[in-house]
């Protein structure tokens, strides 16, 4: 998935990037060039940083009810907190 339009860096680039050390936007902008150059993509940037940090299992997506990136997964003990679940009926 691209994270950053500008430069075509993909979200692979950015986990790779941190997996080399970068532990903040501006090393991974150094490494890979996402987040550069608007900015739109360091929320997401940050996002994929933090969730590499803390082991979480799985690629984030922006939350629409809470603003803030969270990842997919049912499972992580992180972000559990912050998901809502499915209404049934």
């Amino acid at each position: 998935m691209y994270v950053c339009l500008c430069t075509g860096a993909t979200s692979q680039a950015v986990t790779e990037a941190v997996a080399r050390g970068a532990s903040t936007s501006r090393q991974v902008a150094a490494e890979c060039g996402a987040g550069r150059d608007c900015g739109r993509c360091r929320r997401t940037v940050q996002a994929i940083i933090t969730a590499a940090q803390t082991g979480c299992p799985a690629p984030v997506t922006q939350s629409s009810a809470a603003g803030s990136a969270i990842c997919r997964s049912a499972t992580c003990k992180l972000h559990a907190a912050r998901q809502t679940p499915a209404v049934a009926g």
